[in-house]
């Protein structure tokens, strides 16, 4: 009995390997045959029969040019990200009591899911740690969306905080603090600052906390955080104010001038930023007026007139108005 098995198991296989060979032969030439899979088709490489047509694509009807953009495309799940406390690798229970073909949910099973909602909340944020870091996160995104920032700032900005949490940082500190300080860290590391008036305007905490506890992070963490550039202000001040390109570059100018002949020295980036524009926009004559300026850049009028005045004496061919 065990050898008539034997038998019929290698009879098996000998027929698997003859069709398998029939398959790989081109019945016109005996060449090779291939498969190809972008046309649907199977056809021999040597004579160029087409031996099957429309056949099944079982790969993905997107296509990809490198492998940036395959990884983009590719349907594995969401990716992971700081931004959640959990880097986005729990489960998450919509809030609408309905099934994936969007009718209601009976009454028992409403209460199944507010339970299943309830426990899965539990053990998404399991200790002190994690409740932390969950309304941290929170934080940082509300006042990044707040304040435009790109998706990268509040990567950066989750990154900072998650190392002040496990740096043991956060002792004798508000986590609205530590989690303001670090926008305002990311924000100045990505090239896209915003002015400390700015960040108090959308945070829950003084001006003077938010200042304090962003050195604290800074020197405790060793993050390399450049001065911020006045130039940096200029395209964001442009755009609020609707002023033209030329308008703009003449404020990078002004704004070059003045480094180089050390006027930058010692004063606010942002009044700088926008006295330049608001000399730029009068030179290229277009309408603003410092009022306007003033509420885009969140600085007073009277630092605008001063450092107004400054760049253009700065500015050698151009006479003070």
């Amino acid at each position: 009995m065990s050898n008539s098995n034997t038998r019929t198991r290698t009879t098996e296989k000998e027929q698997t390997e003859e069709q398998t060979d029939e398959t790989l032969d081109c019945p016109e030439c005996g060449g090779n045959v291939v498969v190809d899979d972008e046309h649907g088709e199977t056809v021999c490489t040597d004579c160029g029969l087409v031996i099957e047509e429309d056949s099944v694509d079982r790969g993905p009807e997107w296509r990809a040019f490198d492998a940036k953009e395959k990884d983009e495309k590719s349907r594995v799940g969401a990716p992971t990200t700081n931004m959640m406390h959990d880097k986005g690798l729990s489960t998450n229970i919509d809030w609408r009591d309905k099934d994936a073909y969007g009718n209601a949910l009976s009454g028992k099973q409403r209460k199944k899911m507010q339970r299943l909602r309830k426990w899965n909340e539990r053990f998404r944020t399991r200790d002190s740690k994690e409740r932390n870091l969950k309304q941290a996160l929170g934080e940082i995104d509300r006042m990044a969306s707040a304040l435009g920032l790109p998706e990268n700032v509040r990567e950066t900005a989750s990154v900072i905080y998650r190392r002040a949490l496990d740096e043991n940082l956060l002792p004798g500190r508000s986590i609205e603090g530590v989690s303001t300080a670090s926008v305002y860290a990311a924000a100045r590391q990505a090239g896209v600052p915003r002015s400390l008036d700015e960040i108090t305007e959308v945070s829950r905490v003084e001006k003077s906390e938010i200042a304090r506890t962003y050195r604290y992070v800074v020197r405790e963490l060793g993050l390399e955080v450049q001065p911020a550039d006045p130039e940096s202000y200029v395209p964001r001040f442009a755009s609020s104010l609707e002023l033209s390109e030329e308008a703009e570059r003449r404020a990078r100018e002004l704004l070059q001038n003045a480094k180089e002949q050390g006027v930058h020295s010692g004063k606010s980036p942002v009044g700088l930023a926008a006295a330049a524009v608001y000399a730029a926009a009068l030179l290229t004559n277009e309408k603003t007026t410092q009022a306007a300026v003033s509420e885009v850049a969140d600085i007073s009028e009277v630092t605008i007139r001063n450092r107004y005045h400054e760049l253009l004496e700065a500015e050698q061919d151009i006479p003070v108005a």
